[in-house]
C-alpha cells in the first residue's frame, strides 16, 4: 500500500521498459561484403547501462578504417558516442527508439548528422548515415547480415 501511495505522489516510479533493452537485438556481430570491401561490426549486450560497439573496414584484406561506439541511456534518450579512426569523438542523441530501430542526430556535426539503424528480421539490418552534401542531403546505406562472432 505504501508503494502505491508513493507512486501516486510521484516519489517512486515503476521500472520503465525500453532504454537499452529496446536495442538489445543489435548485440552480436554483423558483416557487410561488397566486392573487395568488408565491414565487420560487433556489439556487446546491454549491461550496466552501456553497449559497446566496434567496426572495422578492410579493402583487399588491408585496414581502411575503424570505429569505436558507446550506446548509453540518459534522460529518456539513447546516446550514440562514436570515435572513428583519425577523427574526434562525436555524440548523437536519439530522436526515435523502438524495438525495430533507432535514429540519432547531431546537427552540429559535419558528417554525418543523422544515423539510422533499422532491424530487418533477426538476421539483417540497415544502417544509414545522412548529412549535408554539395546539393543538399546526401546519405549512404549499409546492409548488414548477422554473422558468428567466433573465428572460423
Amino acid at each position: 500500500m505504501l508503494s502505491l501511495h508513493l507512486i501516486l505522489l510521484g516519489l517512486l516510479l515503476p521500472q520503465q521498459p525500453g532504454g537499452l533493452a529496446s536495442v538489445r537485438w543489435l548485440a552480436g556481430c554483423w558483416e557487410l561484403r561488397s566486392g573487395n570491401r568488408v565491414v565487420f561490426e560487433m556489439w556487446t549486450p546491454p549491461d550496466g547501462d552501456l553497449m559497446l560497439g566496434a567496426s572495422r573496414t578492410t579493402v583487399n584484406g588491408q585496414l581502411s578504417e575503424y570505429e569505436q561506439v558507446r550506446l548509453t541511456w540518459k534522460d529518456n534518450h539513447l546516446l550514440y558516442t562514436a570515435t572513428p579512426s583519425s577523427q574526434t569523438e562525436a555524440t548523437f542523441t536519439s530522436s526515435e527508439v523502438s524495438d525495430s530501430g533507432f535514429v540519432v542526430d547531431n546537427p552540429t556535426h559535419d558528417f554525418p548528422q543523422r544515423i539510422y539503424y533499422r532491424r530487418r528480421g533477426t538476421d539483417s539490418l540497415i544502417a544509414r548515415v545522412e548529412g549535408p552534401g554539395p546539393s543538399g542531403i546526401r546519405g549512404f546505406d549499409f546492409a548488414y547480415r548477422r554473422v558468428t562472432c567466433t573465428a572460423p
